[in-house]
């Protein structure tokens, strides 16, 4: 999955990453940077999605795309969608392109606006990458966890470079009965949830 990536995705990631680095090294305002994943948090949310059992796959925090590119990697390499959320109009605007540039429109369902007001259409949750604004983590991550399959995995993005912030998410998820959880110290570390 990862050895072979097609040239359109891997073109459109270097892209991305680019602007990414660039973003971060100029001073770019918080909300204008596009503050994706690093690559080898890439590689660990596809493989997460690709282990989970079937069901519905979310991602709550678009972007650019750059994160739902290597989810589309493990979507083709399993027959399944993912549908994807963002919030903000040019970064939806973007995503779309992404999506167009790299061919994987087949497998991805962009969706513009606010997940909150979305996942009470979704059951069967078999997989859900949450990487948005941190005040939204404890609300995403209550809205989705009662409609998860069982064994179906929840990833949260930043749960160690934003482990001050994210204290009572973290706190409340790590000692949530309905699923078993661990911080996981790939990329700025990834809360992992497995539905009991």
């Amino acid at each position: 999955m990862f050895n072979d990536i097609p040239p359109a995705i891997s073109r459109r990631m270097e892209y991305l990453e680019r602007i990414d680095a660039r973003d971060r090294a100029d001073g770019s305002p918080r909300q204008a940077r596009l503050r994706q994943i690093p690559r080898e948090t890439g590689r660990f949310i596809a493989t997460m999605l690709a282990l989970s059992p079937p069901g519905t796959a979310l991602e709550i925090g678009t972007s650019a795309g750059y994160s739902t590119l290597w989810l589309a990697l493990a979507c083709r390499e399993t027959g399944r969608k993912i549908t994807t959320f963002e919030l903000l109009d040019e970064k939806a605007a973007l995503a779309a392109e992404t999506f167009r540039e790299a061919g994987v429109g087949d497998v991805i369902r962009l969706v513009k606006g606010d997940a909150r007001d979305h996942i009470g259409d979704y059951d069967d949750i078999s997989f859900c990458f949450i990487d948005c604004e941190k005040e939204a983590y404890a609300d995403c991550y209550e809205a989705v966890v009662p409609r998860m399959a069982r064994g179906g995995v929840l990833v949260a993005d930043n749960a160690i470079s934003h482990a001050r912030e994210l204290g009572d998410f973290l706190k409340t998820a790590l000692s949530d009965v309905r699923v078993d959880a661990i911080v996981v110290p790939v990329g700025t570390g990834e809360l992992v949830c497995r539905k009991r």
